[in-house]
């Protein structure tokens, strides 16, 4: 049996975290393995527990979410670290700032227990996952409007054909599965393709490939 999803709860509400940890706890595959209550302590908490999972508040005493989330990001040892944003807001900057910094996803806290399960899951197996409401054309709004430095097909050079294939279809929002079936390889090489794609573009995660895609125009707006 592999090692239970690690999972750090960080809420500035005490009932929130208690809901979240009753509902993760009550699951074989997944184990809450501390809380935070201000963003500081996300910070120290996850150095210290080293999760698999954070998920994250936005807003926050002392240090917001975003903050928070980027100071994680950066930490050294903590590279493998996936941070789930959860936030009651759904504005188009928390969105923006929350991939850019580097979270893996981005879901409402209205969502119901089986979507923030397959949420933590999903997120903890190296997926990207963002919320129904966040589409390809949200996406590529900020893309397109919102990045001071703007950055060119030349920064797909690095990739061979095969991987801006899979980037494209990854920036699509395709599972593995999905890119296999489309260009005819096992998930495992799908899964191979993209890890070599994050390395050469300097990617964190498939979050930030999804971004990269539509940065370069890889991806863009249908007619």
């Amino acid at each position: 049996m592999s090692q239970p999803i690690r999972v750090l709860l960080v809420d500035d509400q005490a009932l929130v975290r208690s809901g979240f940890k009753l509902l993760l706890d009550s699951e074989d595959d997944i184990t809450v393995v501390g809380e935070a209550a201000t963003g500081v302590e996300a910070v120290q908490r996850a150095r210290a527990s080293r999760p698999d999972v954070v998920l994250m508040d936005i807003r926050m005493p002392q240090l917001d979410g975003i903050k928070a989330t980027t100071e994680i990001v950066r930490t050294r040892g903590l590279e493998q670290v996936r941070v789930l944003i959860l936030t009651t807001y759904d504005t188009d900057d928390y969105v923006f700032e929350a991939l850019q910094v580097g979270a893996s996803g981005f879901l409402l806290k209205d969502a119901g227990p089986a979507e923030l399960l397959h949420a933590v899951r999903v997120i903890a197996g190296g997926e990207a996952l963002l919320a129904p409401w966040i589409t390809r054309r949200l996406i590529a709004a900020f893309t397109a409007n919102r990045i001071a430095t703007q950055v060119g097909q030349d920064r797909l050079s690095v990739l061979t054909q095969r991987e801006r294939q899979v980037l494209a279809l990854v920036g699509q929002g395709l599972s593995n599965e999905e890119i296999g079936a489309e260009l005819f390889l096992s998930p495992a090489t799908a899964r191979t393709h993209i890890s070599h794609a994050m390395a050469k573009l300097g990617a964190r995660d498939r979050a930030q490939l999804v971004v990269i895609a539509y940065q370069t125009g890889l991806v863009s707006l249908g007619p």
